[in-house]
């Protein structure tokens, strides 16, 4: 079957249509290749995009310990900033995958990163707790028009001989936004209020919309489904959760980013506390770390591309466990190489197993995507907030086991990654 065929089930054909007529002949998609002027725009776009919708999703990280003390709540409960916003998250991007088929990608992508930066503008200015966490749980719900219609885009559009480099790009702009995010607020926090630093992301995420907006190529083989047929979404649903090789990658998001979330998460609390006593400020340069994420999941989308996932994902869990060891030392200096392991073995994964998504799943892959990242998030949100009765009674050293448990559990996954049905063409053009 051809891929136009493909796609021209992935938008709305009958599910149960398993033999198209033969007789059809239709366009071969037009692809975004790389080294055109499309490809570079369509990165910087889509690094903009990751930029604005992490560093919306994890500005609060830095900030809980402060929540905490502000409100008066526990180490758990101030988990809710963030875990409200990752668990609605991965809701709302199931239904958002749904949707972008009779909207349009683009459109839809813009709409939710500008609506997320207001609602981090009101999260800044309300003065309760329970007035920022209904912030917070409406902005992971308009997130859910980013992750899944990117992944979606990318898989359609860009030439599957350069997908995962371009994909690499992506996640080194979530990688930015969630460094950013991260030191952006604790370091504003500490010359003005943490009200402060959220109003002043949410402006600067706005404009990161805008020019996200303005370099995005228009879709060349996106074709709209009008109207919202909910027994087509559901069938899509029901053929990926049906499909072992598939839930094999969407466990694999689940473990990545419970790692990342539950570590740190709790990394705050336990620099800012005794003995160390780190100031907001310093505790924040701590995720400098990201920048090795930015980097690292470039070239894991390269060299995935060459040398297949399995050995990419192999190392990245891998360095993720050495990370979490690391940090059971008292040494601020071996703590934080653990904590630039970790980000780095966590961006290799993440852009890896993303990539592997579309292809794997062969058709419906804006539904895959959903899925995918409802996992991921779930992790985020579920782990996360786990992790904080861990932490309450049995400090770092438990967190640092049911992280490293959840590396090892990785390990086993990743020596299971199926082959994916497509596989990239060798002698595309460059």
């Amino acid at each position: 079957m051809s891929q136009a065929a493909a796609l021209q089930r992935d938008v709305g054909t009958d599910l149960s249509q398993e033999n198209p007529p033969v007789e059809i002949q239709e366009i071969p998609p037009s692809w975004i290749r790389r080294g055109t002027r499309d490809y570079r725009n369509a990165g910087y776009a889509l690094f903009f995009l990751g930029f604005a919708s992490f560093s919306l999703i994890y500005c609060v990280q830095p900030l809980l310990p402060e929540f905490a003390r502000s409100f008066g709540v526990s180490p758990a409960e101030s988990s809710l900033a963030l875990s409200l916003t990752s668990g609605l998250l991965a809701v709302s991007i199931v239904l958002a995958g749904a949707f972008s088929q009779a909207l349009g990608r683009r459109g839809l992508m813009f709409v939710s990163m500008s609506l997320a930066a207001l609602l981090n503008i009101v999260a800044g200015l309300v003065p309760s707790w329970h007035g920022l966490l209904v912030a917070r749980a409406l902005e992971g719900v308009v997130l859910g028009g980013v992750p899944a219609v990117a992944m979606a885009w990318l898989a359609e559009e860009i030439d599957p001989a350069h997908l995962g480099k371009a994909m690499g790009l992506y996640i080194g702009g979530t990688a930015f936004g969630a460094m950013m995010g991260r030191v952006g607020m604790g370091l504003v926090t500490d010359y003005a209020s943490w009200h402060v630093a959220m109003i002043v992301l949410g402006v600067l995420c706005l404009a990161a919309a805008v020019v996200f907006l303005r370099l995005l190529p228009p879709s060349r083989n996106f074709v709209r489904q009008p109207g919202f047929d909910p027994r087509f979404h559901i069938e899509a649903w029901s053929m990926h959760l049906r499909n072992g090789r598939l839930l094999r990658v969407y466990a694999l998001g689940f473990t990545l980013t419970s790692i990342f979330s539950a570590l740190f998460n709790y990394t705050t609390f336990r620099l800012s506390g005794t003995p160390y006593a780190l100031s907001q400020s310093q505790v924040s340069l701590i995720f400098l770390a990201f920048a090795l994420g930015i980097v690292s999941s470039s070239v894991a989308g390269g060299l995935a591309d060459k040398f297949g996932r399995k050995p990419l994902l192999l190392a990245g869990f891998a360095i993720m466990l050495v990370g979490v060891l690391l940090t059971l030392s008292t040494s601020l200096v071996i703590i934080s190489a653990g904590i630039a392991l970790v980000a780095t073995g966590y961006f290799i994964g993440h852009s890896v197993a993303s990539g592997a998504v579309g292809p794997v799943a062969g058709r419906h892959k804006g539904h895959a995507a959903s899925l995918y990242l409802l996992f991921y998030y779930l992790g985020a949100s579920v782990t996360g907030s786990v992790a904080g009765w861990f932490w309450q009674h049995g400090g770092w050293f438990a967190v640092a086991a049911l992280t490293g448990g959840f590396a090892l559990l990785g390990t086993v996954l990743a020596l299971t990654l199926p082959r994916p049905n497509v596989k990239p063409r060798p002698n595309q053009s460059q």
